[in-house]
């Protein structure tokens, strides 16, 4: 029996003991199959297991020489429910594919596996990832394993709880508003919404979509480089992708690399806040400052983040689900039927508009890069809520106009063409876990992985996860 100590390991150091032959990929889906069976009824994050194929895939690898086998050298990973796995199900969290079997996987699960990770589960999301709550009808709710009457967040729910209880060591997700970095924060690991382009995937519904990206998931920075190395990388399929840097994001992570002057806002001028959140956030933001950092309060100006992404995301929806309206409107949850409504009745002159106002924030925020390495913001505006809530309809005494307002603070940052991650920053009063946004210029992943390990190891969270569920 293999150990089931190894779930608390870290990724880069399950990949050493594979390249060193200390354990088999084989082992570690024996390892993965017993802690799933503990753990993943208290909090549901992987409702679709592939054990029988990830071991095909496992027995195949290791027939090849130790040094053939891939970045990644067979270590297990989950894919988010909305990327298809070849013969396994796929439902995007709806019943209209409660059923569908893809015959072919996403270019970038084929690209991971192809650097030896070992697909053994579907991560759950929400429905068609709509909405920061990772619920749907299909498998129900993902429950957060800090609090389990809380929300784990969404869209990447099920990847952010399967890292969090050590069902996982590291996880695809994706992210349009938050979906990778919302999860992360609420579930105390770390979930990087990477450059676009700088990940392939199957373009879908509209060659050039780029609000959304792919993006990783882990319990650490390392761990979440490492990843971003295995994922990286252009393929002709998919046209935005960009090549590999010349030096590798794990390099970058752990060059200790520091920003000399770094901001920090507590809501970027647009958004309410949770005063806890803030105060969390600021207090790990500040901690820069040991190292010589200078940090300042300071941020882009983004005024027009909510019509914007208000526009660009009902046309998203618009082009990818409006044929689903026209024909399977009773199996869309409310949420999805308004996104898709409100992208059909825009106009040329509204599209003119949100792209207008996307350009301008975009140039904006890298002219304060200009004075500033990183930008530094709470990653979500209030602490993991009730699980029964769909989403967050107020905050310190603010209502929403509707259900992804309570997101501008992540969203805002998806319109400036930025990379940002969510890192592990502390814990509420009652011990629920906060998250820091820490943003970087486009195409700066390297600096924004560096500042942030720098910033991990100050703060002295690593290591925290993975916990058993309570």
């Amino acid at each position: 029996m293999a150990d089931q100590g190894l779930v608390r390991e870290t990724a880069c150091a399950i990949v050493g003991k594979l390249k060193a032959g200390d354990v088999t990929p084989l082992d570690l889906l024996d390892v993965l199959e017993k802690r799933i069976a503990e753990v993943d009824g208290k909090v549901n994050a992987l409702p679709t297991l592939c054990f029988d194929r990830a071991r095909d895939h496992a027995k195949a690898l290791m027939q090849k020489p130790a040094g053939e086998r891939g970045l990644l050298a067979g270590l297990p990973i989950p894919i988010k429910d909305l990327t298809d796995v070849a013969g396994v199900k796929t439902t995007q969290g709806s019943p209209i594919y409660k059923d569908r079997v893809p015959e072919r996987s996403d270019i970038l699960v084929e690209h991971l596996e192809q650097n030896g990770a070992v697909v053994y589960a579907k991560s759950n999301t929400p429905e068609f990832g709509a909405g920061a709550n990772t619920f749907n009808e299909v498998f129900g709710a993902t429950l957060n394993p800090w609090d389990i009457s809380r929300s784990a967040a969404g869209s990447s729910g099920g990847a952010a709880v399967a890292l969090a209880t050590g069902m996982a060591w590291l996880a695809h997700g994706s992210d349009m508003g938050g979906s990778l970095r919302n999860p992360a924060s609420f579930c105390g690991i770390v979930g990087l919404r990477p450059s676009i382009g700088r990940v392939a995937h199957t373009p879908k519904f509209k060659v050039d979509r780029n609000l959304g990206v792919q993006g990783p998931m882990a319990r650490n920075v390392e761990d979440l480089a490492l990843l971003l190395d295995a994922m990286s990388g252009e393929h002709p399929a998919d046209p935005l992708s960009l090549p590999k840097p010349a030096a590798s994001f794990l390099t970058a992570a752990r060059s200790g690399k520091k920003p000399k002057r770094v901001a920090y806002s507590p809501d970027l001028g647009i958004t309410p806040v949770d005063p806890e959140v803030a105060d969390v956030t600021r207090k790990a933001a500040e901690r820069f400052a040991e190292l010589g950092v200078i940090v300042e309060e300071a941020h882009p100006d983004l005024r027009e983040a909510h019509e914007c992404f208000h526009v660009l995301r009902a046309f998203d929806f618009a082009i990818s689900k409006a044929a689903l309206l026209r024909t399977k409107r009773d199996l869309l949850k409310p949420e999805v039927i308004w996104n898709i409504e409100e992208g059909l009745k825009l106009t040329v002159e509204q599209l003119e508009r949100a792209e207008a106002q996307r350009m301008a924030m975009t140039e904006r925020t890298l002219a304060f890069f200009g004075t500033y390495d990183l930008l530094l913001s709470p990653a979500t505006i209030v602490p993991p809520f009730p699980v029964e809530n769909r989403y967050v309809s107020e905050c310190a005494g603010r209502k929403f106009d509707n259900y992804v307002e309570w997101l501008g603070i992540v969203y805002a940052i998806t319109l400036a063409c930025c990379p940002a991650l969510s890192l592990p920053c502390g814990f509420t009063a009652s011990g629920l876990p906060v998250g820091l946004q820490m943003v970087a210029p486009p195409r700066g992943d390297a600096q924004l992985l560096a500042g942030a390990r720098v910033l991990e190891d100050i703060l002295g969270l690593r290591g925290t996860t993975p916990i058993d569920p309570k």
